[in-house]
């Protein structure tokens, strides 16, 4: 039985319809999620519902780094213990708990929230280039590290940003052996990540 089709009630129609749109959900996985929603009791069922208009409500971008916050500034960005000596820029939030997960990164970061991507009509306007350029001329880092995807649209990216940075005279780094062409960081186990931040190389 798809949505749609009429044997479900309207309601459940778009409850099913609402956990289809998720990335990686099918329509199978879908109505199980549909389905173990009724079965929770309505306590149950509100906490579910608050929790996402919480999440939606209180949490928005540091604004320093971009990573996600409910407040000013992040965990990261507001720790004595993280050294702002060093930016890792990565392309989304999920690769900045990768990277966090392998627990051998004491620096801070800055989120693009995307890449340059012309095929869809994505130009470097369109995330947090601008703003990583402000902090690198405000805060003077001894290095950034271009922790990318190595793909086509994370290559063009950090090309872009290597030359938009290197008149600001900070040491450019990219992340080296560990992530094969066309991997991507979010996916890459904590002993690849620590070794693709160890071995990261100078950007010409």
């Amino acid at each position: 039985m798809r949505p749609g089709s009429g044997l479900y009630p309207e309601a459940l129609e778009r409850l099913v319809s609402q956990f289809a749109a998720l990335p990686g959900v099918g329509t199978k996985s879908a109505q199980r999620m549909a389905f173990r929603v009724l079965d929770y009791s309505p306590e149950r069922a509100e906490t579910f519902a608050n929790a996402i208009i919480e999440a939606k409500t209180l949490i928005h971008r540091c604004e320093i780094c971009q990573n996600l916050t409910d407040g000013e500034i992040c965990s990261v960005c507001s720790s004595e213990k993280r050294s702002k000596a060093t930016i890792c820029v990565v392309a989304d939030i999920r690769d900045l708990y990768a990277i966090e997960r392998a627990r051998n990164y004491t620096g801070v970061y800055h989120v693009l929230h995307g890449v340059i991507s012309p095929m869809r009509r994505i130009g470097p306007e369109d995330i947090a280039i601008a703003q990583l350029a402000e902090r690198v001329r405000n805060e003077a880092p001894e290095e950034v590290i271009l922790a990318l995807n190595p793909d086509t649209e994370g290559e063009a990216t950090a090309m872009y940003i290597s030359r938009l940075l290197a008149p600001l005279g900070v040491k450019i780094t990219r992340l080296a052996t560990g992530l094969p062409a066309g991997g991507n960081v979010e996916f890459a186990d904590d002993a690849t990540i620590f070794r693709a931040l160890q071995e990261r190389i100078a950007v010409s």
